[in-house]
């Protein structure tokens, strides 16, 4: 059988290199294969059309264009560098002036690793000429009979057009990332000069970017650019362009790049993801070449306020923190909002500076969430255990065997103990002993559930302090998650774009909202009524205190070493979440030792941007399910006020009308 299909395979290989050195050498059979392919594109006329494709089209939520894609500015082969000139032709076709459009070892050579692939891999083993007839087709697939499309259409490139133009061409509409199509673009986006001006080492970096510009983009990789540079400097020496000592000189350079300012429109983070997530869906080609247009959930307004509340929220921070020096670092920030009835993302920040640092920690930065991951527990101990907001337990000290490890002994910030108190006020204060006893009888593995359930899914330790928020998740992932709990139970899929238009307005994706019931509604209400009480006069009192007065629900986190400072909190439209603390493990700590909370340090930022992003919105407030019903109770025994002894703090609780007060145990 083995037998049969090399020889298989080698028939194929020996047709198919028939077909090409025909073709090849006969200009006219290559025109009359050409003319009975009825579906290959039409080649521009001049050649330089190409340029004037589409750019890709991203639009915000409001309909206005956002940012476009692969904004080319066209010059003549004249207008720019020799180095650079020199240092394309060496990386992607030294041959490129020799041969007639096909590089006829190397295309012999894919087709046999084609045919012979049992994988089913094809083989590139494009010339200039080749990636230009690429760029024509819509689909960017790579399969066989595209690529003899492909040598197709270079053959007619190559005879209609001059070397020069075809270069010229190409020259001008490749991608290098960070939105600059063409070399003119890329050398200012980059180094904020002309092409015309690009110094060796400059040019030999931009001409190693096309081969993967997300990876090798200086601005986020420095080192990685850099290596690739020196691998096109070493190209360029074997073809002939500069000597060795030359670029032993270009690699020692380290090259000063360009960087533009600031524009809060743009919101780039959310940006960077929703591009990654689209390349993702349709690869680089089609994202940056293919003239699509993508509608985002994005809202500019939101977007702005966001940046506005974390620039000013960091700030308020590093005075908190008597940080006035820019040498050192500073404390950094993310936020995301997402639109309750939907999932759509509606704001996104990623950091204290895009430009000063693309890495988004809204997305990509798991850090420890504290006592933010509570309402997981809180709803598990509701429905697992047949708690409710007036179920009493006892703040004291806990200590809970751990097989094959040390006990465990959680204590409270205030490391102090209370005594009795019922759940509500338990969440409330953010006790961490009593928390400690419910994850002991439900389980961490129930917890875990939970969690998952509602969308988090970064890994989680099965553990017991995983109650306490010891397992690392996103801003991101606690947005999407704690939206579960403001829609009682329905959980909406996060997302960034509604939908995805080729260049003739055809849809290639349409995102169709999807409702899901995850949780249960009324022990849903139980829990977002006990964290509406966190915001009124709880640790996350801050927030009224800063003027917002809606009716709202959330959660402040705080790890015990005071490294991460979270809020995250919702109204009946609107999820956010704010994360703050230093990329490297640093406490968070005032200018009087003091462990800055996320009450102090995050809260504040959402209330600042809460009370702009919700200004034109009618006030509204959670609906209570039809089999939930209030009372008046004791906050240390559960009991109706008339069975209590006076004087004492009362609250009122939601309870489901099966649900009785003061039939459980002192647990």
């Amino acid at each position: 059988m083995n037998l049969f299909l090399r020889v298989s395979a080698i028939v194929r290989f020996c047709f198919f290199m028939g077909l090409i050195l025909i073709s090849i050498g006969s200009l006219s059979g290559m025109f009359l294969v050409f003319h009975i392919t009825k579906d290959l594109p039409k080649l521009p006329a001049p050649l330089s059309k190409m340029i004037e494709i589409p750019q890709t089209q991203i639009y915000a939520s409001n309909g206005k264009v956002l940012i476009s894609l692969g904004e080319r500015q066209a010059v003549s082969l004249g207008m720019v560098s020799k180095n650079f000139i020199n240092a394309i032709l060496a990386t992607e076709d030294h041959l490129f002036f020799k041969h007639r459009g096909v590089n006829k070892l190397r295309t012999l050579k894919a087709l046999y690793v084609t045919l012979t692939s049992q994988s089913g891999k094809v083989e590139g083993a494009s010339t200039i000429t080749q990636q230009l007839a690429k760029n024509l087709f819509f689909s960017f697939e790579r399969t066989l009979s595209r690529k003899l499309k492909e040598l197709l259409v270079s053959f007619q490139i190559e005879a209609s057009n001059t070397k020069e133009e075809i270069l010229q061409t190409y020259i001008n509409q490749i991608h290098f990332g960070a939105g600059a199509q063409g070399v003119e673009k890329a050398a200012q986006v980059f180094f904020g000069k002309s092409a015309l001006n690009l110094t060796l080492p400059e040019a030999a970096l931009l001409a190693g970017l096309p081969k993967s510009p997300t990876n090798y983009n200086p601005f986020r990789h420095y080192d990685l650019a850099l290596k690739r540079r020196d691998i096109v400097l070493i190209r360029m020496t074997k073809a002939g362009f500069i000597s060795e000592t030359e670029a032993r000189e270009a690699a020692m350079t380290k090259p000063v790049f360009h960087r533009q300012q600031s524009d809060s429109r743009t919101g780039s983070y959310f940006l960077d993801a929703m591009i990654s997530e689209l390349i993702s869906k349709y690869g680089e080609d089609v994202v940056y070449h293919g003239g699509i247009r993508v509608y985002a959930t994005i809202d500019t307004k939101l977007q702005s306020y966001a940046q506005q509340a974390l620039k000013k929220g960091l700030e308020n921070l590093d005075g908190m923190m008597g940080i006035t020096d820019n040498g050192v670092d500073h404390p950094q920030g993310a936020l995301v909002a997402i639109d309750t009835g939907s999932g759509a993302v509606k704001a996104m920040i990623g950091g204290r500076d895009y430009y000063e640092s693309e890495f988004n920690r809204a997305t990509k930065s798991r850090r420890q969430p504290g006592s933010g991951f509570k309402p997981f527990l809180y709803y598990t101990a509701l429905k697992d255990l047949g708690f409710h907001p007036a179920t009493v337990l006892t703040d004291k000290p806990v200590i809970i065997p751990v097989k094959g490890a040390a006990a465990w002994e959680p204590r409270n910030f205030s490391k102090t103990f209370t005594g009795q108190m019922i759940l509500k006020k338990a969440l409330t204060e953010s006790v961490n002993t009593i928390a400690a006893q419910m994850v002991e009888k439900a389980g961490p593995d129930a917890v875990i559930r939970t969690a998952r359930t509602c969308g988090i899914e970064s890994p989680l330790q099965e553990v017991y302090s995983v109650a306490l928020g010891t397992s690392n998740v996103t801003p991101y992932e606690m947005a999407a998650a704690y939206s579960v709990f403001a829609t009682l139970g329905v959980m909406h899929e996060p997302f960034l774009f509604w939908r995805v238009e080729d260049a003739y307005g055809r849809i290639l994706y349409e995102h169709i909202v999807q409702e899901k019931r995850v949780l249960d509604p009324s022990i849903t209400y139980q829990l977002v009524d006990m964290m509406k009480s966190v915001i009124d006069i709880g640790s996350g009192k801050s927030i009224r205190a800063l003027g917002f007065n809606r009716a709202a629900a959330g959660k402040t986190g705080t790890t015990d070493s005071f490294n991460d400072a979270w809020f995250t909190g919702f109204t009946p439209t609107l999820c956010t979440s704010v994360w703050t603390g230093f990329d490297k493990e640093k406490k968070l700590l005032d200018s009087h030792n003091v462990g800055i909370t996320g009450g102090r340090g995050a809260a504040p930022i959402w209330a600042d941007f809460m009370i702009n992003a919700l200004n034109s919105d009618p006030e509204r407030d959670f609906p209570i399910p039809d089999n939930v019903h209030f009372e008046a109770v004791d906050t240390v025994t559960g009991c109706a006020p008339e069975e209590s002894t006076g004087g004492r703090e009362r609250m009122m609780v939601p309870l489901k009308t099966e649900q009785q007060l003061c039939r459980d145990k002192q647990q």
